[in-house]
């Protein structure tokens, strides 16, 4: 079983659920063929602010400057990517760090000209995470992609998540984060989902922000081939529910 779990949210931000997450994660990898993909907003909007730079969005995506693609490297792939990598180092695990830029694992190109250096996935190279997997390290992936000219891109990590998913041929992908699962009009969790009505809550106006991005990388997903989708609370026992096939969260099928 080929598994990639995203990471995001506040779930990134606390010692604690980070701690908790990567022991979850590592007794997983015992059973599975697990790669780790994050972002860290929290963490990059905290950093902008104590340097003054106020951060903008456009559905859920963070107009990225050269002053905030400065910030994007250093946080994503600096501070937040070796603090995973070291909560995954106490619990025994193998883990290496690395993002997009690392032998071309993730390519990009310009998003929207509105967004500034964000990029989105264009290609990705599966053949490092094959390498490592084999020889039984974790791989850990910031959200940060490249291109063959050496330019540096800011990747929403949903996007990135379904890159990397698709390049490894993984048979789930799970988007582990702070919100129980993709709710309707009326609030309530939905436990199945097709890609229409997913839309339609976008259409609706009903999934706004990082859940309109989430859900629009999951419908990429599972055109690209991914048989499931879950987007999940990472509470405690979650990992272990999701390896034994047991609800919980919005499962996305096609």
């Amino acid at each position: 079983m080929k598994i990639l779990i995203k990471l995001g949210g506040t779930l990134l931000d606390a010692a604690e659920s980070r701690h908790r997450l990567a022991r979850e994660i590592t007794e997983m990898a015992e059973q599975a063929a697990v790669v780790v993909v994050h972002g860290g907003g929290k963490q990059m909007t905290r950093y902008l602010a104590e340097r003054g730079v106020e951060s903008r969005f456009v559905n859920g995506l963070r107009v990225t400057t050269p002053e905030v693609l400065d910030a994007v490297v250093k946080v994503f792939a600096g501070s937040v990517n070796a603090q995973l990598v070291t909560a995954f180092r106490a619990t025994g695990a193998r883990p290496v760090g690395l993002s997009g830029l690392d032998a071309g694992l993730v390519d990009a190109e310009p998003l929207d000209p509105e967004l500034g250096h964000v990029g989105k996935p264009v290609r990705s190279d599966a053949r490092l995470l094959e390498l490592l997997l084999r020889e039984s390290y974790l791989p850990v992936v910031a959200c940060v992609a490249g291109d063959a000219a050496g330019g540096v891109y800011n990747v929403n990590a949903d996007q990135m998540a379904v890159s990397c998913a698709t390049a490894f041929g993984a048979e789930r992908l799970v988007f582990l984060t702070d919100v129980g699962g993709v709710r309707d009009v009326g609030g309530r969790i939905q436990e199945t989902l097709t890609p229409a009505g997913a839309s339609a809550l976008i259409r609706d106006g009903v999934a706004t922000g990082g859940m309109r991005a989430k859900l629009e990388a999951a419908c990429a997903a599972l055109r690209k081939g991914i048989p499931e989708v879950r987007i999940a609370p990472g509470v405690p026992g979650t990992v272990q529910k999701l390896l034994a096939g047991n609800g919980i969260g919005t499962r996305l099928i096609s």
